[in-house]
C-alpha cells in the first residue's frame, strides 16, 4: 500500500536480512500485557481514570544509561502520585520510551553551509551528526534500538516491580535540582501527606509487605510505530488467542503525518489487537477523523483506541469542540488525551523551544472543551526528561531564550525538564479537582 515517511535504504538485501534476525528475536513485550493496558485504557474512556504518557522526543543510543533512565522514571512517578491524590482516580501510566526512536520528516533532505544529506529520522534509521556516512540510512541500526528497548524495558521492570515504586519511597523519588524549586517545596508538601497516611495504614495493618499496590505499579511502553519494517518483524500471533499484537512496545501510536485511511501505517495497525493511539492536528476533519476510528476500532471497544490531541495552544478551540461533537454524536468509544507539545514549537535565539506558558495554555483549552461538552479529558502526552535541561522556556525558574544554550541537549525536539514536568503535572491536579466540583455529568450515548 501506499506509505510515508520511509527511509530510502542503499542496501534491500542488508536491510531484509536485518528484519528477518529481528524477526527471530524474542518479543519485548507480551499480548497479555496489552490486553492489560487495554482494560486500564478502558477506565479512562469510561471517565474512571486518568492517562499519564511522556518521554523522549526521540531515544538516542548515545544517551542510554541507568541513571538516565531511573531519573526518567522517578519524575513520571512524581507526577503520576501528583495526579492520583489530585484526582483520586488511577493513573495509567505509559512511557514514551524503549522504542521512540524514530521521527517523522517534514523534508527527505536538510541542507547546511551548500552541503545537502538525508534528514535525520531518528538513531533507529541514521545519526544526527551532518555527514554523508551518519546520515545514510543503515539497517543494522534497527538491532541496536531492538537491544537498547530490551535493556531498557529490563531496568523499568526492576523499578516498578522491585520496591522502587513503593509509596514509602515517596520522598526519595525527589530529584536535587528539583529539590530548592517551588515545585519541590509543593511535592513535599504532598509526599508529607502521602507519608502520613501510609503511617496510619501501617499502624492498622495495611503495608506494602501485605498489599502489592502500595510496592508495586504497573508501567507500559509506547512508540510511534513509524517505521513498519521494524514493526512487522516484531509482529506475533499470541498463542493463546491467535490474534496478532506488535510486541515492540505494548502501545503504538499513528503520527500525523501517516494517518492517511488508506495507507500503510493505518492498515498495519487496523490488524493488531495492541491498544492504539492515533494523533488529530488542525488538518483532521471530523469526518475524517471517524473513518479512522472505524477503521482502528471497527469493534467500538473501550480501550483500544486513544485520540492524541495537539493543535497548537491558539487552535484547540477552533478545532477540537467539532471532533468532540462527532464522536459523541457516533457514539464512538475512545480516550481523549492531550498532546501540549507538538503545536506548540517556536525557534528562538537559533533553537527550537516550546514555551512553557504555550503548553499550559493548550492544557487549559483541553480542559475547558470538554468541561463544556461534558465528556471526560482523559489524559495527557509530554516530552519531557529527568534531565536539568534547558530547552523549553519558562516555568517557575522561568528559563529565558538566553539561556537554551546552557544545556540543551535533545536530538531532536525539546523536552521539559523534571520541574517544569511536575509543574504541569500541578496544573493539571487543579484542573481535575476543579473538574470533579463542577463539570457537567458525563454523556451517555447509546443508552
Amino acid at each position: 500500500m501506499p506509505i510515508q515517511q520511509v527511509p530510502a535504504y542503499p542496501n534491500d538485501a542488508a536491510l531484509r536480512e536485518t528484519e528477518a534476525r529481528l524477526a527471530s528475536f524474542p518479543p519485548l513485550v507480551f499480548a497479555g500485557e496489552a490486553r492489560k493496558l487495554k482494560k486500564q485504557l478502558a477506565a479512562v474512556a469510561n471517565g474512571e481514570a486518568f492517562l499519564l504518557q511522556g518521554g523522549d522526543c526521540a531515544e538516542s543510543f548515545a544517551e542510554h544509561g541507568a541513571d538516565n533512565i531511573r531519573d526518567f522514571f522517578r519524575v513520571f512517578l512524581q507526577m503520576s502520585v501528583v495526579l492520583t491524590f489530585a484526582g483520586s482516580q488511577p493513573v495509567v501510566k505509559i512511557g514514551r520510551i524503549a522504542g521512540q526512536f524514530a521521527k517523522p520528516r517534514s523534508s527527505d533532505f536538510e541542507t547546511k553551509d551548500g552541503v545537502t544529506l538525508p534528514s535525520y529520522r531518528g538513531d533507529i534509521i541514521n545519526g544526527i551528526e551532518f555527514d554523508e556516512r551518519s546520515r545514510l540510512p543503515d539497517p543494522a541500526r534497527q538491532e541496536m534500538a531492538y537491544r537498547q528497548s530490551a535493556a531498557t524495558l529490563n531496568l523499568l521492570r526492576a523499578f516498578a516491580q522491585g520496591g522502587y515504586a513503593s509509596l514509602e519511597n515517596v520522598h526519595k523519588w525527589m530529584l536535587g535540582f528539583v529539590a530548592d524549586s517551588p515545585q519541590g517545596e509543593r511535592y513535599e508538601a504532598l509526599a508529607n501527606r502521602i507519608t502520613e497516611t501510609m503511617d496510619f495504614m501501617r499502624a492498622v495493618g495495611i503495608t506494602s509487605e501485605t498489599n502489592y499496590a502500595l510496592r508495586e505499579t504497573d508501567f507500559y511502553t509506547s512508540h510511534e510505530a513509524l517505521l513498519l519494517g521494524y514493526e512487522e518483524a516484531l509482529t506475533r500471533v499470541d498463542s493463546t488467542s491467535g490474534d496478532w499484537y506488535a510486541t515492540s512496545g505494548h502501545m503504538i501510536w499513528i503520527g500525523d503525518r501517516t494517518r492517511q485511511p488508506d495507507h500503510a501505517h493505518v492498515e498495519y495497525c487496523r490488524g493488531i489487537k495492541n491498544p492504539l493511539g492515533l494523533k488529530c492536528g488542525p488538518s483532521l476533519t471530523a469526518d475524517g477523523l471517524i473513518r479512522l476510528i472505524d477503521l482502528l476500532n471497527p469493534e467500538n471497544e473501550a480501550g483500544r483506541l486513544t485520540l492524541i490531541a495537539r493543535f497548537g495552544f491558539d487552535k484547540v478551540e477552533d478545532h477540537l469542540p467539532k471532533l468532540v461533537r462527532a464522536v459523541e454524536r457516533e457514539g464512538r468509544k475512545v480516550v481523549w488525551s492531550c498532546d501540549p507539545m507538538h503545536g506548540n514549537t517556536i525557534t528562538a535565539a537559533g533553537y527550537k523551544t516550546r514555551p512553557f506558558e504555550r503548553v499550559l495554555k493548550e492544557v487549559q483549552s483541553f480542559f475547558d472543551v470538554h468541561r463544556a461538552e461534558g465528556t471526560h479529558p482523559g489524559g495527557i502526552h509530554v516530552e519531557m526528561t529527568g534531565k536539568n535541561v534547558t530547552e523549553c522556556t519558562g516555568g517557575a525558574r522561568a528559563i529565558t531564550a538566553e539561556e537554551l544554550h546552557d544545556r540543551y541537549h535533545t536530538h531532536c525536539d525539546p523536552r521539559l525538564n523534571a520541574d517544569q514536568a511536575i509543574e504541569l503535572s500541578f496544573l493539571i491536579s487543579d484542573l481535575l479537582k476543579k473538574g470533579q466540583s463542577g463539570m457537567p455529568q458525563q454523556k451517555v450515548v447509546n443508552g
